[in-house]
């Protein structure tokens, strides 16, 4: 697993190789006691749960960061590094 971003409590992460349980571009989200997997070309939750406000910024931010997710992702479903992403400001 690899931090991508942090912002406002959020930690963004994605992991190398897993495209095999959720094969559509995602990202792992976590918020206090909240995880969630979040797909990113339309930014809905796969799996898990987010408080609304803060589901509204992480869809904010993947609007933004969209062809640099997609980027990392290819890099981290192939098992390449991959490279941190700026956080909402």
């Amino acid at each position: 697993m690899a931090i991508i971003s942090m912002f406002y409590g959020i930690i963004i992460s994605m992991y190398f190789m897993d495209n095999r349980r959720h094969k559509a571009p995602h990202i792992h989200v976590k918020y206090q006691e909240n995880e969630a997997v979040i797909f990113i070309p339309e930014g809905t939750i796969l799996e898990g749960s987010m408080p609304n406000s803060k589901m509204k910024l992480i869809q904010a931010w993947i609007e933004i960061h969209k062809d640099d997710l997609m980027a990392d992702w290819e890099l981290a479903s192939t098992g390449r590094g991959i490279f941190p992403i700026d956080p909402l400001k």
